[in-house]
């Protein structure tokens, strides 16, 4: 929907990483993979309340997904940017899940009468069960993954020991979060100038 989301409002609801352009892109990052065991930040029903309660600025209006279906998704889509990242096919099972979600809540456009003239509306059709904040979702991941321009700028955090997933707007950009990732980096620089030779203090 066009509509980023404040990365320190996200921090200060106690995720590290967020307010990427594609909800996609946030959803991904709410799994942890380079922890062992995958770290899920929306394990916890509160705290995925709050993730898609802070989302729902962009998503359609309607009740947060279910559980089960997140999860799904989140693994496809997870699965498919992690694909591309690595130089492999995704998985087929991965875009059928994507393709599924997607069509799960076909949208269409209509007129409606307004005191100033018609004007027009977006319509989700989830009569069927399907959730309209899923096919959103699903929706950006597939035209992310089909526009070879833009998926060129997916980028995987430079940190070994993070997973994070970004769209890197700036060329420059290694790190998911400066205030994160990025700081982690500068303090390791910083302590290898002033203790040459020494490991670093853990």
């Amino acid at each position: 929907m066009g509509i980023n989301l404040d990365l320190a409002e996200l921090q200060s609801a106690g995720f590290p990483m967020g307010g990427e352009p594609l909800v996609a892109l946030d959803l991904a990052d709410t799994l942890m993979t380079a922890a062992s065991p995958a770290e899920d930040l929306l394990e916890d029903p509160q705290t995925a309340a709050r993730w898609w309660a802070l989302q729902s600025v962009r998503l359609p209006p309607g009740p947060a997904p279910q559980e089960v279906a997140v999860r799904r998704l989140r693994a496809a889509v997870r699965e498919a940017f992690d694909a591309h990242l690595e130089g492999r096919a995704v998985d087929a099972a991965s875009m059928d899940d994507i393709n599924a979600a997607a069509a799960a809540a076909p949208v269409s456009r209509r007129l409606v009468p307004t005191a100033h003239g018609p004007r027009g509306e977006t319509r989700w059709h989830t009569e069927h069960g399907g959730s309209a904040a899923l096919a959103v979702i699903a929706t950006e991941a597939i035209e992310l993954l089909a526009d070879p321009e833009r998926l060129q700028l997916l980028r995987r955090c430079a940190n070994p020991g993070c997973s994070m997933l970004f769209l890197a707007g700036n060329k420059r950009r290694k790190w998911c979060a400066s205030n994160v990732c990025g700081n982690r980096a500068r303090v390791a620089r910083h302590y290898e100038r002033t203790h040459p030779g020494r490991p670093e203090a853990r």
